[in-house]
């Protein structure tokens, strides 16, 4: 993991990932969706249905949710510039968390957005939209925290791989010119939700075995 910028001068795809699962089921969900990173519109995705190979063990789920997400970006026709993740990096207990393993796995640069804490405190950022406030944890620097829209919550955001913090705060601020979440991101939990939707009746057609989908836009 580097935290060095090595973006290239101007972005042209961006790619948002995310993992979804039943409680208590075997069968994971994984999407990946590129968006142009200037019109913000989606150029192509690509998702996978398939078992769980590692337990469920909370601060381990890299172990649990990579695979499947490598499986899908090795069915897109394009490469992504750079990663948005629903989850964690540098904040997380080891400094390694999913946005790290997913960065380093595909030696792109790579960002963690997450809807809550898991590890650090922090003041309350201003209400504002841009406001920010620093997320440190046993003296260290992890992430900071960022308001993207005025009044509402804000989201945890940390460096993945091959870039600062400083840039992955004013790239997640740009790629969330609307919502709480960025783009990218609400595009890929919108692709894993149709993907629930689909993905029991393709098992059953399919033998029970894994499902992959390729959607290109």
């Amino acid at each position: 993991m580097r935290e060095r910028d090595e973006l290239p001068k101007r972005l042209r795809r961006v790619a948002g990932v995310d993992v979804s699962y039943d409680r208590g089921s075997p069968w994971l969900y994984a999407a990946v969706v590129l968006l142009d990173a200037d019109t913000l519109a989606p150029l192509e995705s690509a998702s996978v249905c398939r078992r769980a190979r590692f337990p469920y063990v909370p601060g381990y789920l890299s172990f649990r949710e990579l695979p499947p997400l490598l499986e899908a970006f090795s069915k897109l026709r394009s490469r992504p510039d750079l990663v948005l993740c629903d989850g964690h990096g540098r904040a997380h207990p080891r400094r390694f968390g999913f946005a790290c393993h997913l960065g380093v796995a595909l030696d792109l640069p790579s960002i963690g957005v997450a809807k809550s804490r898991l590890v650090g405190t922090h003041r309350e950022p201003g209400p504002r939209r841009g406001a920010t406030a620093s997320l440190r944890h046993e003296g260290e620097l992890i992430g900071c925290v960022l308001r993207t829209r005025v009044g509402v919550r804000p989201l945890y955001v940390s460096v993945g791989h091959r870039l600062c913090l400083a840039t992955a705060r004013r790239i997640v601020l740009d790629l969330a010119p609307r919502f709480r979440h960025p783009e990218p991101l609400r595009a890929a939990h919108a692709e894993v939700n149709r993907l629930r939707r689909k993905a029991p009746r393709l098992r059953d057609t399919r033998g029970g075995g894994d499902v992959r989908q390729n959607v290109k836009t």
